[in-house]
């Protein structure tokens, strides 16, 4: 076992210029959505800046993560079958100015969205194998690919392949919608697997797990924010990523209503006077808490004002600055100021928005300066990062429905459609589209990463590597 131990040197042992030059998980190496990536195309065709597509098994909303010269992506064994839907007609709404897995069984069949989001009948959830795949950075190439779990549910927008992997550099880690959870080494060796479910109980969320751990300080960090099928509270837990050991877990209550507990959020790890704390948003608040034993530090409420039953929050939180921000359910969205203990929620508000349609799904990102949000129907805003007004926005991309969340790397907006179109938009004061370019008009979920001169998008259908050339 102290074998095993040592041979761990996760994220804080990496330097930080490799750390960043890497895409290690779901949001980038800082949990941001932003990346030091330079000199990326602005537009692309089967002819030109395509550097090499591969063909994926099956559609999945998980990431690609890119390490050295490894890529890595999760995914069911086969592609869903749709049946001949025709695409349907969004309605966005106005542009305004300033202002326990379900009841089923692994391996159970669903329904899998049509274009726009809606659901179309399919002959079966798409083979039962969940598998973690790794690439080629150079080619595409497969080098391995690895079992994960058994059993793929539909729940309308996701399978059981939606959290995304992470990774150290030497070491990955896989999760699925089904709570297994599991460690390699970068070339593909097993170290370890655990099962989230049979350690804590059935995850009892209305649309399945879908969020991914934070990879921080040789730890995997789950938020599990649930209630409307279990009486079990929802919990954040610490396994050790040389073990797959428990090193802290706390449960995180809720007073929400029916599904309004359940949240499919990812933490992030937020800079707070030189120290470390990790955010969970869910289940009506925003909490902060104490990565090295879990203990809850503050907490926000005003996710959900009205008390709604139906307030599931899907978009993750966001820090920049000293400042949280947190979507709930398109309306409100919180800006919270990092520094405070116990309940924050009117003493550290920084600012809110409640008068305009915040994102659904997409998670926004800052840099700081400027906040972006992407809204579900294609249309992007900017605000300012301190004080919520708005510098531009709402306009529209036309890429119609959106689940990704939005890409920020050298000086653009990388937006990608449900229908895996993607428009590169300026980043800062100004909105300028840069340019809009379509892929294979597959169903695509998953967030677009960045590292070096490259962009990875995963769509229903492939994934590509994109880059000038």
């Amino acid at each position: 076992m102290k074998s095993i131990n040592r041979i761990l040197l996760l994220s804080t042992a990496i330097t930080a210029s490799t750390a960043l030059a890497d895409w290690p998980q779901w949001r980038g190496p800082e949990g941001t959505g932003i990346s030091t990536a330079k000199n990326l195309p602005t537009s692309w065709s089967e002819d030109s800046n395509v550097a090499w597509k591969v063909k994926m098994p099956a559609w999945s909303g998980s990431t690609p993560i890119v390490v050295g010269d490894r890529v890595f992506v999760m995914s069911p064994s086969v592609q869903v079958k749709q049946a001949s839907p025709e695409p349907k007609q969004v309605q966005a709404p106005p542009r305004r100015g300033p202002g326990n897995r379900g009841p089923g069984q692994r391996g159970q069949g669903g329904q899998r969205p049509r274009r726009g989001g809606s659901p179309a009948a399919v002959d079966g959830p798409g083979g039962d194998q969940l598998l973690m795949l790794c690439l080629s950075r150079d080619s595409g190439a497969e080098l391995w690919r690895a079992q994960i779990d058994q059993g793929n549910e539909l729940k309308r927008k996701q399978n059981n392949s939606s959290p995304s992997p992470v990774s150290d550099g030497k070491h990955v880690w896989a999760t699925t919608g089904n709570g297994v959870v599991a460690a390699y080494t970068i070339d593909g060796r097993k170290l370890w697997q655990k099962d989230l479910e049979e350690l804590y109980g059935e995850f009892g969320l209305n649309w399945g797990f879908a969020s991914s751990p934070l990879l921080y300080n040789e730890m995997l960090i789950f938020g599990v924010v649930r209630g409307q099928n279990t009486d079990a509270p929802g919990y954040v837990v610490a396994l050790d990523g040389a073990t797959g050991k428990e090193l802290w877990k706390v449960d995180r209550p809720t007073d929400a209503p029916y599904e309004s507990k359940d949240a499919y959020t990812t933490p992030i790890p937020v800079e707070v006077n030189g120290k470390t704390q990790i955010v969970v948003s869910g289940g009506a608040y925003v909490t902060s808490h104490d990565p090295n034993s879990g203990n809850e530090i503050w907490r926000s409420g005003g996710l959900n004002p009205e008390n709604s039953r139906n307030y599931r929050i899907i978009a993750s939180p966001v820090a920049a600055n000293g400042i949280v921000y947190a979507p709930s359910r398109k309306t409100p969205l919180l800006a919270i100021k990092v520094d405070g203990k116990g309940d924050v929620t009117e003493s550290h508000l920084a600012w809110k928005m409640e008068d305009r349609a915040g994102p659904d799904v997409p998670t926004p990102i800052s840099d700081g300066t400027y906040f972006y949000v992407l809204n579900d129907f294609g249309q992007v805003s900017c605000f300012d990062a301190q004080t919520g007004a708005t510098i531009w926005g709402p306009e529209e991309t036309g890429i119609g429905r959106v689940s990704s969340s939005p890409l920020l790397a050298d000086g653009k907006l990388y937006l990608v459609s449900e229908t895996a179109e993607v428009a590169v938009v300026q980043a800062g004061s100004e909105y300028k589209l840069l340019g809009a370019s379509s892929l294979d008009d597959s169903y695509t979920l998953s967030s677009p990463a960045a590292a070096g001169d490259q962009i990875f998008i995963r769509t229903g259908e492939h994934l590509y590597c994109l880059s000038k050339g």
